[in-house]
């Protein structure tokens, strides 16, 4: 993974680790060690099975796709990159804590400067219909995506299913209903920076949740939005 941040240019005053961390230490305050250790777990297990082998990386090509926003439109992906670049946010869903504090802090740190790029950011998870709660919680100023039938977080190669997945009774809260595909797949956070004709130009997958990509990994990958020079992706 690419996550460590390269300098802090983005004018934010913690890095997303820092407000992670700050999460950890929290659940570790008010956790009972028995849900502790099954989250670290599962976090765990995906960063030692994770493959980016097994998943198209920079240079591939993966062609059009569909999400469906926030009204329930479905909008093809012509429309949604434009020109190109687009950066696309891949989060679990809209309850999600981590993801509460990663997509405003995109919205603080990526955000802006590539607004002021022509740069499209999108944030996208499998949740149907579209969560409007962290837009209304966080005042997002991108939009939120839903991706019909985790169609392109497989064939990028984003989701997981969990190590645990316990029978459902009927009516039962569980992640399927949150989600609304009665599934317990759900997609990993990464972040895609994809061109014009649908060539991806970065791709940073997140197995451990608590491990995400910072706001000046992504922008040392976009000199549009920077005025500086394309890092090459590191392996």
């Amino acid at each position: 993974m690419t996550n460590r941040p390269i300098a802090n240019t983005t004018g934010t005053s913690r890095s997303l680790a820092e407000r992670f961390a700050e999460l950890q230490a929290e659940r570790e305050r008010t956790w009972a060690p028995e849900q502790l250790a099954k989250n670290a777990t599962q976090r765990r297990v995906l960063v030692e099975r994770d493959d980016p082998a097994s998943r198209p990386g920079a240079g591939d090509r993966i062609g059009p796709f569909d999400l469906v926003d926030a009204d329930g439109r479905r909008v093809p992906s012509v429309e949604l990159i434009g020109e190109g670049p687009a950066v696309l946010v891949f989060f679990r869903f809209g309850g999600c804590p981590a993801c509460n504090i990663a997509l405003p802090y995109y919205d603080e740190a990526l955000w802006p400067a590539l607004h002021a790029a022509g740069i499209p950011l999108l944030a996208i998870s499998a949740q149907i219909p579209v969560d409007r709660g962290p837009t209304e919680r966080h005042g997002l100023r991108f939009p939120t995506f839903a991706d019909p039938d985790y169609a392109l977080g497989r064939r990028l190669g984003l989701t997981f299913l969990p190590e645990d997945r316990p029978a459902v009774a009927p009516g039962q809260p569980w992640i399927g209903a949150t989600l609304g595909t009665q599934s317990y797949e759900i997609d990993q956070p990464a972040i895609v920076v994809l061109e014009k004709d649908h060539t991806i130009r970065f791709i940073d997958v997140s197995p451990d949740w608590l491990a995400r990509t910072e706001a000046d990994v992504v922008l040392a990958h976009l000199p549009e939005a920077t005025g500086g020079s394309v890092v090459t992706q590191a392996a």
